[in-house]
């Protein structure tokens, strides 16, 4: 899969300058689309031209996010259109059955339809919430992500995974529904947090442990200028990861294969931010530590060499992201809320583990006292 994927990336590589945008298509047939990536994209002209024209539109957003960027997509909607602006509140608990019901209620007021367009503007919250609104609105209509955060740029914006919470679980209640563009301007994480720009770094991270050591060397290589906030490296980057999930989402679009090692860290991860209580961890922070321990799993099983545990640990450190837990989290607990994540399957655990860059596999866990130990020396509570 990494020879694969090395290739295709070489034939998909674009260079990027500030004026050039980087296109990346996600192949899937009638639902194909575009992910544009270029610095300042939404304040160019040329941004009008990537949205699907609608008499219709709601940006669904949040308070924070509005305020930074809200008019500069309105300048860039078509003339004689009416638009709907939903704010919801600024935490991952607004991916709930109450907030996905009160934007229900305003668009269908509105007469939204199935050719009304959905904008997305922000982190992962509000991707994954206005997808689900937009994917079942009338069975669905038009969605655009513009993703604001590191985060939704590399990750939850492409591939069309959308969902809200249940008290039992993460992202429980969704579906796969597909944007019809992708609109990611690197400029707008110069707004963002330190917190959240080193959440988005653990998804980078991900994909560098997914695709092969190139791009693991080259991720070790422009540290510095990826924390120094390097535009033509972060849209690099970016771009870059853009393309491996292309890549995975066009082989796999309903996560039935390969796309399900994309998971790599978030079964520990997931069990992290329920424990926790929604938005205490931030997903990058849980999954930082979720790919320390499944990679720990792995080493300690004879299918990982400890260089790539090594590496990992130094990657993520470097980058200010959490690499253990607290007693306040129940082993226990945590392995009874990872029972009860989504790629599980006959009521048997199974754990992305890494072999190195590039090669991992799904792996039916039985030894629940192996796992036991391994949260307890992360620092969860027996």
């Amino acid at each position: 899969m990494a020879v694969l994927l090395k290739l295709l990336l070489d034939l998909f590589s674009t260079a990027l300058t500030d004026n050039l945008v980087s296109k990346v298509k996600v192949e899937l047939a009638e639902q194909s689309y575009n992910i544009d990536i270029a610095a300042n994209l939404l304040n160019s002209d040329s941004s009008r031209q990537l949205l699907p024209q609608s008499k219709q539109y709601a940006i669904i957003s949040n308070q924070k996010v509005a305020e930074l960027y809200l008019e500069s997509v309105k300048k860039i909607l078509p003339e004689q259109s009416s638009l709907t602006v939903c704010l919801i509140p600024d935490s991952e608990t607004s991916k709930s059955p109450e907030q996905y019901l009160r934007l229900m209620d305003i668009l269908l007021k509105e007469n939204f339809n199935r050719s009304s367009t959905i904008i997305a503007l922000g982190g992962g919250v509000v991707g994954d919430l206005a997808g689900f609104v937009a994917a079942t609105l009338h069975r669905g209509c038009n969605l655009v992500q513009i993703p604001t955060s590191l985060l939704a740029q590399v990750d939850s914006s492409v591939g069309g995974k959308t969902a809200i919470n249940h008290q039992t679980g993460k992202n429980l209640i969704g579906c796969f529904y597909q944007p019809k563009a992708v609109v990611i301007d690197p400029a707008t994480l110069k707004t963002l947090d330190q917190r959240q720009f080193a959440a988005g770094m653990a998804e980078v991270i991900k994909y560098a442990f997914i695709q092969d050591d190139t791009f693991l060397q080259w991720l070790e290589d422009n540290a510095p200028a990826i924390k120094a906030f390097d535009m033509p490296i972060l849209a690099e980057m970016i771009s870059h990861c853009c393309k491996i999930k292309a890549l995975v989402v066009s082989a796999d679009e309903k996560e039935t294969g390969q796309r399900v090692l994309l998971n790599f860290g978030h079964t520990f991860g997931h069990a992290i931010e329920n424990v926790s209580g929604y938005g205490k961890w931030l997903h990058g922070e849980a999954v930082s530590v979720g790919m320390l321990m499944a990679s720990k799993l792995a080493v300690d099983n004879q299918l990982m060499d400890e260089q790539y545990l090594k590496r990992l640990h130094s990657l993520l450190s470097y980058f200010d992201l959490p690499l253990s837990i607290s007693t306040d989290f129940s082993s226990v607990e945590l392995i009874s809320l990872m029972y009860r994540d989504k790629k599980n399957l006959n009521q048997k655990l199974q754990l992305v583990l890494p072999r190195r860059p590039g090669l991992s596999e799904l792996v039916v866990w039985r030894d629940e006292s192996a796992l036991i130990s391994l949260l307890i020396e992360f620092g969860a509570g027996k």
